[in-house]
């Protein structure tokens, strides 16, 4: 697969090519870096993000001091053949002065970094996925994995019920605190089945494309 990269990617006179890093669940923008033709060998063939330091004059591989590491999700290269966009997976802050994205700094108008929402509910799911390989006793999560795939439909079920009757009621905190319950079961049912976070945003972008479409016209 790298082989075939090298007949695309055009490097510069110093053998070096920006690399833009894209959220690939929020779309947030995360840092403009260089790769030489090692960095992007070790990204495609470990599936983690791996730059050439211009200042250090050095490999560097995202994450392996601080453990925020970019698990790659795509690789594209621009119309010009000469940048690369590759969306990613973060595990921690982009930044390493702790922001979730270099771009951190406004200059002009209001921008939102990140979904604190999205934020949320994804390290939530990270949680859960570790519970689920790790299993460490006295885990509720780790329970619901042990269980199996019926113990987890059945209080998917049940998380649902008390929703309805949740929202019929006018104690609003009760309702939100269902509705985190149900959040909270449905994550680990696609822990459990294998789904990504990723696939479940591809498809809402997708049903979103339809709407517009559909009523486009």
């Amino acid at each position: 697969m790298f082989d075939e990269w090298r007949e695309i990617v055009k490097f510069d006179e110093r053998g070096l090519i920006p690399a833009i890093v894209q959220d690939a669940h929020t779309g947030d923008v995360l840092t403009l870096a260089y790769m030489n033709e090692e960095s992007l060998r070790r990204t495609i063939e470990t599936g983690e993000t791996w730059f050439w330091s211009r200042s250090r004059n050095e490999l560097w591989h995202k994450g392996a001091t601080s453990g925020n590491r970019q698990s790659v999700v795509g690789i594209a290269v621009d119309c010009d053949d000469d940048a690369i966009l590759i969306t990613v997976r973060p595990h921690g802050p982009a930044c390493h002065k702790g922001e979730m994205t270099c771009f951190h700094n406004n200059i002009q108008g209001e921008h939102k970094q990140t979904l604190i929402l999205d934020r949320q509910l994804e390290q939530l799911y990270e949680v859960i996925q570790r519970r689920n390989r790790e299993r460490p006793e006295g885990s509720y999560t780790s329970y619901l994995f042990t269980e199996g795939l019926d113990k987890i439909l059945k209080k998917v079920g049940e998380e649902a019920a008390e929703i309805i009757i949740a929202a019929k009621n006018p104690n609003r905190q009760e309702f939100v605190s269902e509705v985190t319950d149900l959040i909270y079961h449905l994550w680990v049912l696609l822990a459990e089945r294998g789904v990504e976070l990723s696939e479940i945003s591809a498809e809402l972008a997708r049903r979103a494309k339809g709407e517009v479409s559909s009523t486009s016209g």
